[in-house]
């Protein structure tokens, strides 16, 4: 599991269409403290474009049925999100990320009225 941030960056490398994904792809469980994976990268050491797809492949992961457990409901994924600011995420993109919750919670699948 660890490995496959640098496996699929080697995959997608290749690729010409997905040149600007590579990053993406090798950087997306490196965590802002420095404990991800595959290099320990902490920080602005991390792409941003990595600390944002964090963000949105947690939520998505959260959210979603797995063969090991069942989706989250929406609203504990957004709190989980919250609680890994400053360690497993930007504390900034973190903060980008609720204020789009708050003022369009249809982007998450929440009704207006669900949010506050």
């Amino acid at each position: 599991m660890r490995e496959h941030p640098a496996i699929g960056a080697t995959i997608v490398e290749p690729m010409r269409f997905l040149k600007g994904a590579v990053d993406v792809v090798r950087c997306h469980h490196e965590r802002w403290d420095g404990t991800g994976y595959p290099t320990g990268l902490r920080h602005e050491e991390i792409p941003l474009s990595a600390r944002v797809f964090a963000i949105a492949d947690s939520f998505d992961a959260m959210t979603n049925d797995r063969p090991y457990r069942a989706a989250m409901q929406v609203e504990e994924a957004i709190d989980e999100i919250a609680l890994g600011a400053c360690t497993q995420f930007d504390p900034d993109i973190v903060q980008i990320f609720l204020d789009l919750v708050d003022d369009e919670p249809w982007i998450v699948g929440l009704e207006p009225a669900a949010v506050g």
